[in-house]
């Protein structure tokens, strides 16, 4: 092909910003999901709007590195009034997206856009999620560092592409390409094989969950009890490679939940008050914070509720004799008369 031909088979030409063509609202609206991320929510926006995620960081007048996941630990008030203006949506429901204010917070995996295999990396995902979901978003739950699960499908989450082992980083996307897929190598993370997680591992998870969720309500203090325990967690484990949870990969703390599931879970309720610790006691023996309000439920049920009158069981009578009674009967009364 010569070089008149490409120029005539490629016109370039000069257009107007994105921002000034698209000055009073950006022309597609993205509803937010269930627990989505606001990431993930500027990332399917970028997107449906014809813009690449790394560029949408230009059109917030942000920087390119990591931007999307600092706003959702800072969302700054500007931004939150351009993006609102623009879609329609309200503040309120913008910044309840983002992780900032959560109680959990010190649980929260490192923005490090990439780091060694054994070290954590800033997100999480579960590929079945992803298969499931008409849209595939990412979830606040899986930036904590506490969650090495999927309580939906029970698989492990997986914090790394298999296929190059780089970490999730749709912000530096640069093509029009849904997050599901890798920004590195381009591999569809929905095929990533599961990670197995022990049963045990599972319910251990779901029980330090409600723990921390119950311990959190209080709102007493910065840092509640159970989350600097959970935080902890490698040490009463006797991991080696890191002191505390959020340093490690996904691969690295789901083996420390199965770890930490083999041994008594004293390292939960150690120097507690007697109240406290047997709460916690009582939702790692049922397993969650449900499932023991469950047995409560069942034991009033069963010892409170008044009993129930025992029916009759009823005879099923043969229509013949009872054709043969009535008659005799009818016999006998005319005998009488």
């Amino acid at each position: 092909m010569t070089g008149d031909s490409v120029r005539a088979a490629f016109a370039i030409e000069i257009r107007e910003r994105y921002g000034d063509v698209a000055r009073n609202r950006w022309p597609v609206a993205v509803s937010p999901l269930p627990d989505e991320l606001l990431s993930s929510w500027l990332h399917r926006l970028a997107l449906a709007n014809g813009t690449a995620p790394r560029s949408f960081a230009g059109v917030l007048g942000l920087g390119e590195r990591m931007w999307s996941p600092r706003l959702d630990l800072r969302l700054p008030r500007h931004v939150a009034t351009l993006l609102g203006h623009q879609t329609g949506r309200a503040t309120e429901e913008i910044s309840a997206m983002t992780m900032s204010g959560c109680a959990m917070a010190p649980l929260l995996l490192p923005l490090r856009a990439s780091s060694h295999r054994s070290r954590s990396t800033w997100m999480q995902y579960c590929p079945d999620c992803f298969t499931a979901d008409e849209a595939p978003y990412l979830r606040r739950q899986w930036r904590l560092a506490s969650r090495v699960s999927c309580f939906a499908h029970g698989c492990g989450l997986r914090d790394r592409c298999p296929a190059c082992h780089s970490g999730i980083a749709t912000f530096d996307q640069c093509e029009l390409v849904p997050q599901h897929f890798c920004a590195r190598c381009g591999f569809d993370l929905r095929a990533a094989p599961k990670a197995a997680v022990r049963a045990s591992a599972r319910r251990l998870e779901r029980a330090i969950a409600d723990i921390c969720r119950v311990d959190t309500a209080k709102g007493l203090i910065k840092i509640s009890d159970a989350v600097a325990r959970v935080l902890r967690a490698p040490v009463a484990a006797e991991v080696r490679s890191a002191r505390t949870l959020t340093n490690l990969s996904s691969a690295a703390r789901i083996r420390c939940f199965e770890a930490l599931a083999s041994k008594p879970p004293d390292w939960l309720v150690k120097d507690m008050d007697g109240a406290d610790a047997c709460r916690r006691w009582m939702i790692l023996a049922a397993g969650s914070h449900e499932a023991l309000i469950a047995r409560f439920a069942d034991f009033l049920e069963g010892h409170q509720a008044a009993p129930r009158p025992k029916r009759t069981p009823s005879v099923k009578a043969d229509r013949s004799e009872l054709f043969g009674a009535y008659v005799r009967l009818m016999h006998a009364v005319g005998a009488r008369a």
